[in-house]
C-alpha cells in the first residue's frame, strides 16, 4: 500500500502521541525526535514495499510465456512474488 507524505506525517504524529499517552513507555528522546525517528522508518518501509512490487512485476514479465496484465492468473503470480520479495527483505 502506498501512503502520502503528509498521511505517513499524520500517522507519525498519531504513534507518537499514543506512545506518549501509554503509562509503560518513557521517551528517551523529545516527541518530536520520536516522530521523525517513526516517519523514517516508515518511509524507507514504503521504499522497501515499492521496490518488491517492482521486483515482483519485473519477474512475472520476464517469463518465457506472456501472461496477460490484469488477469487472473496475473494477479495471483503478482500476489505471489510479491510476497516472496516481502520475505526476502523479511518484511513479512
Amino acid at each position: 500500500m502506498k501512503l502520502s507524505r503528509e498521511k505517513i506525517l499524520h500517522l507519525s504524529h498519531r504513534l507518537a502521541d499514543d506512545l506518549a499517552e501509554q503509562a509503560e513507555v518513557d521517551f528517551l528522546e523529545d516527541r518530536n525526535t520520536i516522530r521523525q525517528e517513526i516517519g523514517k522508518i516508515m518511509d524507507q518501509l514504503m521504499k522497501e514495499e515499492e521496490a518488491a512490487e517492482e521486483a515482483a512485476r519485473q519477474k512475472l514479465l520476464s517469463q518465457k510465456r506472456n501472461i496477460p496484465e490484469g488477469s487472473q492468473e496475473w494477479e495471483i503470480l503478482l500476489k505471489k512474488y510479491y510476497h516472496e520479495e516481502l520475505k526476502k527483505l523479511g518484511i513479512l
